[in-house]
């Protein structure tokens, strides 16, 4: 059985109004979250190297790579955790990783953010893959988009645009791309804003005035028809 969603998207379509309406620096990229060894895309190649899901974002949005990764090519163990390939480390979970980084005032308010961490259930994914959505082989589960707050905005009026409503962020300035804009997005199943952390601002291209979004991979046709009206919109600036 292949893991594919059951509605058609047309993804080079919706990747050039993404590009186009909100002037991206690079492309908007497909992350797949893949349950099994067996649900692997065929013709995604392996990327052989370990490094951060936001430096393999990267690669993805700024230079046209699509590959897949295990476990094993994750380095940063916060990051695999949340993406739902790895246990949670012991240095993680009792809040000592980040407490000394100097991130918090004191353990127990690490621990209480570390308890809050949006994260797939742990060994529940066997591999992340990644593609420029204009090119993607396979369906994504998710989109991520890395642009400035204005073009944020848009996105935002789009996505409201059909039913209205309110959007209600999950962020914690750490784990960004990872949890706030990937798991969470995964696990809610809408769209969700983070402002970048530290290690994804080292690792992933993530310029100062910018800020990275997460759209569920079913939202994207809702998003792509109202993003054309909202930006056209007599009162849009």
């Amino acid at each position: 059985m292949q893991d594919v969603i059951r509605t058609k998207i047309d993804y080079p379509k919706i990747a050039g109004i993404l590009k186009e309406q909100l002037h991206l620096d690079g492309s908007p990229v497909a992350v797949k979250f893949i349950p099994g060894e067996n649900l692997v895309p065929e013709d995604v190649p392996h990327i052989g190297e370990t490094i951060p899901h936001c430096q393999m974002v990267n690669r993805a949005r700024k230079e046209g790579a699509i590959f897949y990764a295990t476990k094993e090519n994750h380095s940063c163990m916060g990051g695999a955790y949340a993406l739902g390939l790895r246990e949670i480390t012991p240095t993680l979970k009792n809040g000592e990783f980040y407490f000394k980084l100097g991130k918090y005032d004191s353990w127990a308010s690490c621990k209480r953010t570390i308890d809050r961490i949006p994260h797939v259930e742990s060994g529940a994914t066997y591999a992340t893959a990644y593609a420029p959505l204009e090119m993607t082989p396979f369906d994504p589960t998710i989109v991520l988009i890395v642009t400035t707050p204005k073009a944020m905005l848009k996105l935002a009026q789009s996505s409201l645009y059909l039913l209205g409503g309110r959007i209600n962020c999950n962020l914690a300035g750490i784990q960004s791309v990872c949890a706030d804009a990937s798991a969470q997005v995964y696990l809610s199943g809408a769209v969700n804003f983070s402002l970048g952390c530290d290690g994804s601002r080292k690792y992933s291209g993530i310029q100062e005035h910018e800020m990275v979004m997460g759209i569920p991979a079913e939202m994207l046709s809702q998003i792509a028809d109202a993003l054309p009206i909202v930006t056209g919109a007599p009162g849009s600036s």
